[in-house]
């Protein structure tokens, strides 16, 4: 049976929480692991929702935080999948930090996570294909396949 052309659209998801003092650091600011678990959340139900099955995380690139994220700030993990592979599938997320009482809001850091899709079984199991609409989708997943090939690469 050939699986369904899915488009980014179908999967793209917004995960969002008001930060406390329970997910600050002990500077103050936000702790980075309380995002990164944010940001896999996100990248998985994306991936999730494309493949309609269970993931795995097997790949998160390098997540740089540019700005600082304050406790009081409510933070945004916009997910969508930007590559599929036969069973593995990219997802960028943009984390945005808002300043609910100033209107203010800051991309704070972009990741890439890798996510293979799973059967029943726990094995890998092939995902739907992707279809692009714009031409940021296109280059996004020009840029995917090409950080796809270097992960390839770089394995052990």
């Amino acid at each position: 049976m050939e699986s369904p052309i899915k488009t980014i659209a179908d999967s793209q998801f917004t995960l969002s929480a008001l930060m406390g003092p329970q997910d600050a650091n002990a500077q103050g600011n936000v702790h980075g692991g309380v995002i990164m678990k944010m940001v896999d959340e996100a990248g998985a139900l994306v991936a999730m929702r494309h493949a309609r099955t269970f993931v795995v995380t097997v790949a998160i690139d390098s997540m740089t935080f540019v700005e600082p994220i304050f406790v009081g700030n409510l933070v945004l993990c916009n997910a969508g999948i930007t590559y599929v592979g036969r069973t593995s599938m990219e997802v960028r997320v943009e984390v945005i930090a808002e300043n609910p009482l100033l209107g203010t809001s800051t991309v704070t850091n972009i990741a890439y996570l890798v996510y293979v899709a799973l059967d029943a079984n726990g094995q890998p199991t092939p995902v739907p294909s992707l279809k692009y609409d714009t031409s940021i989708e296109k280059a996004r997943a020009q840029e995917a396949h090409e950080r796809q090939t270097l992960r390839k690469k770089q394995r052990i």
